[in-house]
């Protein structure tokens, strides 16, 4: 099966493009750094031509003002137009837990144009919604950094893997399409405070982490569960601490 991933050089992508070559399928992998603009349509026939699937894994490169939202609504409609050209039988793509939730946040506002957009086209779709990486920890981080303190809000999430995302996608790509939204996460529940905690300490990093819940989350402040996968997601099954050890001995 010929597999289009469309944001293929970025974390999720180069794991996904891997675990689909090791299963024998022909993946033609689209990015800005492979000649192939998402924004502006360059290169995006070629790529698409003979896909029965396409997986768009594509982020952009700004999380604050408008900008997500641009890269979004012309990124995502010119992979809608040529997947239908292309007559390409099922559209995945990646999106993050708490979107609906969250849109006061520019770049969680983007994030459900890009939603709406797959699920209002005729394309037959698949969506997956992850919960945040275990490998963006220290993203998060910087969001509350202010010298030597960190201050993060307590709201509960359960990080998970980016390699057991992109296992899951190449699961779903290989499938029938399902006209649905579903979700993954960690197997296990934190306060963003704490995930902050325990990755700082294995990193043996002196900064002390403040709890405070009016620090915004990518320009939202938490309430409530907004983070936390709905009942029947798919629960992954590599622990922070584990993730910890390998990444550190890697």
């Amino acid at each position: 099966m010929k597999i289009m991933i469309a944001g293929a050089s970025g974390l999720i992508g180069t794991q996904l493009a891997a675990d689909l070559q090791r299963s024998g399928h022909d993946v033609a992998a689209a990015s800005l750094s492979l000649g192939v603009n998402t924004v502006t349509g360059k290169g995006l026939e070629a790529a698409m031509t003979g896909a029965e699937v396409v997986v768009d894994v594509t982020n952009a490169a700004s999380f604050g003002d408008n900008s997500a939202l641009d890269f979004f609504k012309a990124s995502t409609k010119n992979l809608l137009a040529a997947a239908a050209q292309a007559r390409v039988r099922h559209y995945l793509a990646l999106s993050i837990v708490g979107t609906p939730r969250l849109v006061e946040s520019d770049y969680f506002r983007a994030k459900a144009v890009q939603e709406n957009l797959i699920r209002a086209s005729a394309r037959p779709y698949t969506i997956l919604r992850s919960t945040q990486f275990y490998e963006f920890i220290n993203g998060v981080i910087d969001i509350g950094a202010e010298g030597n303190v960190v201050r993060l809000p307590p709201a509960s999430a359960r990080p998970v893997a980016a390699h057991e995302v992109a296992a899951f996608l190449a699961e779903l790509a290989t499938g029938d399409p399902l006209g649905n939204i579903i979700e993954i996460g960690g197997p296990e529940q934190f306060g963003i405070d704490d995930i902050a905690r325990i990755y700082l300490a294995a990193n043996e990093d002196q900064r002390q982490v403040i709890t405070d819940p009016s620090t915004s989350y990518f320009g939202v402040e938490l309430t409530g569960d907004v983070l936390l996968p709905h009942v029947g997601a798919r629960v992954a099954t590599q622990k922070l601490s584990d993730w910890l050890y390998r990444s550190m001995a890697a």
